[in-house]
């Protein structure tokens, strides 16, 4: 007896020690069977207890006020901004599946950019709201559990590729608050269409657009509005791009009015700002050398013909192949970019400089032309007796011999009064050598005129055809090298300055007037902090 005595004592200390340890063990089970208890609550019960009587088909406050969604956005990179068509079959497939609303929204346009970014929604689902306790205030699950709860069908309007990230898991996560507050972020990466416009191209500016929307609830169901107002919208600062710069966003919230309703939609607009670098060392610096470079023939001899014709077609065709390769790597438009005008200019002056020195060689045939026919009336003046006035004399017996013989024509009668024709009267010497002069002065101009010889008519032809004198004495050597009252030499000294001066208040004017006018920053742009 007195041994069982000690055993009877010791079983109420066993029981006090199993009952302090009973909690212990049950956390120790719960922690062994896959954390689901923290502290004293089973987080396991609590997700358990969302599926009971939830329907995740239907909207939170259904049938009372929409569901206000907001948003907001971190920008990690911007891969590319193109002008030119680059994805196509996205839009295409999209067309072909069925649509429930207008056709508004699968509009294509040629020029995109893509960016990587975080996307977070936010919003309240009372069927989702929990017993507040210690350290349990909010839950963090995994994408999976998204499959089980009602969320909102937001799409991107201008969407042509996006691209979910799954490395090394779907990078998603749903946060769940003790009221139903519910937070759900996840990385895209999305190709949207950006309508541009290129008329100030390469000094533009372009205002590309993401554009959030419910897919089919319209605003008595859902309610976007940008959760953080102007800071909404976040932005790295290693977003850089080759050819464009990121100057600011800004956001806009709207309504817009389909044939199936009502819809709200958020607009995440980003100002871009292009780089002039490439553009210069490519296309602006190149086309005016090569403008510089046509000049060069208005310094060499107007007789090296080759070398100044060469020179000028080489220029224009290598203005022309500039101007095509450039424009290939550009969407085409029915405009006028600003790049065109510059281009077209130098084409402009390139073209001008060759129909130059073609003016120029025009000039030289001309006055070697009206050489050739002025030595050929000194000729034929040498040999006929003029009174003393006319230098140097000829007569009319001369002047028709040797139109005679230059048209094969018989040499004109003798006078049959001893076979010399009587000198005129003493009184009336000086009135015919006047009318001898104004003759020999009109033919001078008929040989400067081509018409008075085209249609098969001589030299000598029309200086007999033509007995009406002039008045003025014949001067052979008086500005005869001249056209126009210019030598081709003249034309050559004046090109030297007019096409230099003429380029360089072009260059003036253009930048002056283009830099000004591009400068336009977008109203309540959120600039960047290296753009402040």
């Amino acid at each position: 007896m007195s041994a069982l005595r000690p055993r009877a004592r010791r079983a109420p200390l066993l029981l006090a020690l199993a009952a302090a340890l009973l909690p212990h063990a049950d956390r120790v089970a719960g922690g062994g069977g896959g954390g689901s208890m923290f502290g004293d609550v089973n987080i396991s019960s609590i997700l358990d207890s969302f599926s009971i009587s939830y329907d995740k088909r239907v909207r939170p406050n259904y049938g009372g006020p929409p569901v206000e969604v907001g948003v907001t956005m971190y920008v990690l990179s911007i891969s590319s901004v193109s002008e030119v068509l680059m994805v196509l079959a996205p839009v295409l497939a999209r067309a072909e599946q069925p649509q429930t609303r207008g056709c508004e929204h699968v509009a294509f346009h040629g020029s995109d950019f893509t960016l990587d970014f975080y996307f977070r929604q936010f919003w309240t689902d009372p069927r989702l709201a929990y017993k507040k306790r210690a350290g349990v205030e909010t839950l963090s699950v995994g994408s999976e559990f998204i499959r089980n709860i009602w969320v909102p069908d937001t799409f991107f309007v201008n969407e042509k590729q996006s691209y979910f990230h799954t490395a090394t898991t779907s990078n998603e996560f749903i946060r769940i608050h003790h009221s139903g507050s519910i937070t759900r972020s996840i990385r895209l990466t999305i190709t949207a269409s950006c309508p541009m416009n290129l008329q100030y191209f390469p000094m533009d500016r372009q205002l590309c657009h993401i554009e959030i929307e419910s897919f089919g609830y319209t605003m008595t169901d859902i309610l976007y509005v940008w959760k953080d107002g102007a800071s909404s919208v976040g932005m790295s600062s290693e977003v850089q791009l080759p050819q464009f710069r990121v100057l600011g966003h800004r956001q806009r919230a709207t309504v817009i009015t389909l044939s199936t309703g009502n819809y709200s939609r958020l607009a995440c607009e980003i100002q871009f700002v292009r780089s002039m670098g490439y553009y210069l060392i490519q296309i602006y610096i190149p086309s005016g050398l090569i403008v510089i470079i046509s000049w060069v023939s208005f310094w060499l001899n107007r007789n090296a013909t080759p070398a100044r014709v060469q020179l000028g077609v080489t220029t224009v065709l290598t203005m022309t192949t500039l101007m095509s390769s450039t424009n290939a790597a550009l969407p085409k438009i029915s405009y006028v970019k600003s790049i065109d005008v510059y281009l077209g200019t130098c084409f402009v002056m390139v073209f001008t400089s060759l129909l130059e020195y073609a003016t120029v060689g025009y000039m030289s045939k001309r006055i070697q032309m009206r050489k050739q026919r002025f030595v050929a009336i000194q000729k034929i003046m040498s040999e006929k007796k003029m009174p003393a006035e006319c230098a140097p004399p000829w007569d009319a017996h001369s002047l028709s011999k040797a139109g005679s013989l230059s048209r094969g024509a018989p040499p004109p009668p003798r006078h049959s009064l001893g076979g010399a024709p009587p000198p005129p009267p003493r009184h009336h010497g000086s009135l015919h050598s006047v009318d001898r002069c104004r003759h020999l002065q009109e033919v001078r101009y008929k040989a400067r005129d081509p018409k008075a010889h085209s249609k098969g008519a001589t030299l000598e032809s029309s200086l007999e055809d033509n007995p009406a004198p002039s008045l003025h004495t014949l001067h052979p050597t008086k500005d005869y090298g001249k056209f126009l009252g210019m030598t081709p030499s003249d034309i050559d000294k004046y090109s030297r300055i007019v096409f230099p001066v003429c380029f360089v208040c072009f260059n003036l004017m253009y930048w002056i007037v283009y830099l000004h006018v591009s400068d336009v920053v977008a109203d309540d742009l959120v600039l960047l902090e290296e753009n402040k």
